[in-house]
């Protein structure tokens, strides 16, 4: 079966676009498939896959696959390309949308220049595990830790955290980041895919919260460089726990089309 797709980037977070509104072509757990779909050798070439498909009350949701072909938690940079696949298709014809993702309902804006700009879910609970360490959720699970330098091995220094006994089970994303004067350095290792990305959005949105914990309330707008682009991230900070009226902004663009056969 020959299977029609779009790829689309977000600061180097890759993904294959499959639209489903009328026609299921790939459905949860086709596994072998949607890994194969992704491979960078052997197929397509992808962080992630995701499905376009129809949800009532909804312009339209989104089903979020890791490149190991697992149905994963909520992936900020797929969710600014599928806005802008959205509207390509003709899904979505103004400049919001409204839509559903694993972890509930987003608001986006589309900006010029291919920028697309996604509301985050809130987020109510950070642990801290040292004074630069933190755990929180973020739409996926994500450990951030602040550092002077960034390991030489991203894979390594991640893979050492993603498996350790703490987060083995469940997997957790992992991300060093650097203070600059006026900007985050941030790179990421991203379960799932297994591997560093060259970025992730939802890993951008943990770091710009933690950078401020301790900070006074109040709202806030956070320039993070990551090794793809430049993504930022403004928030209404209410308290320690408390961060609401999050967005994610950045390119959300079009790479190309094609048709495979699965």
């Amino acid at each position: 079966m020959k299977l029609k797709f779009s790829k689309y980037q977000g600061a180097g977070n890759d993904f294959v676009m499959v639209d489903q509104r009328t026609t299921k072509y790939i459905k949860k757990g086709d596994v072998d498939t949607i890994k194969r779909i992704c491979d960078r050798r052997f197929g397509i070439g992808a962080d992630g896959l995701i499905l376009l498909e129809n949800a009532k009350d909804f312009d339209f949701e989104m089903v979020y696959f890791n490149s190991d072909g697992n149905e994963s938690t909520m992936c900020g940079n797929g969710g600014r390309c599928i806005v802008a696949f959205a509207q390509a298709v003709g899904c979505i014809s103004g400049s919001e949308t409204k839509f559903l993702a694993i972890d509930g309902p987003h608001q986006a804006q589309l900006l010029s220049d291919d920028v697309v700009n996604l509301q985050m879910s809130d987020v109510k609970n950070i642990q801290t595990l040292d004074k630069d360490i933190f755990t929180l959720d973020t739409g996926s699970p994500h450990f951030v830790k602040f550092v002077d330098q960034m390991p030489s091995d991203i894979k390594a220094a991640g893979e050492e955290i993603r498996y350790s006994p703490t987060f083995k089970e469940s997997g957790i994303n992992v991300n060093f980041v650097k203070k600059n004067y006026d900007t985050l350095d941030i790179c990421t290792y991203e379960r799932g895919v297994e591997n560093e990305t060259l970025a992730c959005g939802t890993g951008v949105t943990a770091a710009a919260l933690t950078a401020y914990f301790g900070a006074p309330k109040g709202h806030y707008e956070v320039q993070l460089v990551a090794k793809g682009g430049l993504l930022s991230v403004s928030f209404l900070k209410v308290s320690d726990q408390d961060f609401t009226d999050i967005w994610l902004k950045g390119n959300a663009t079009f790479v190309f089309s094609g048709e495979i056969e699965i």
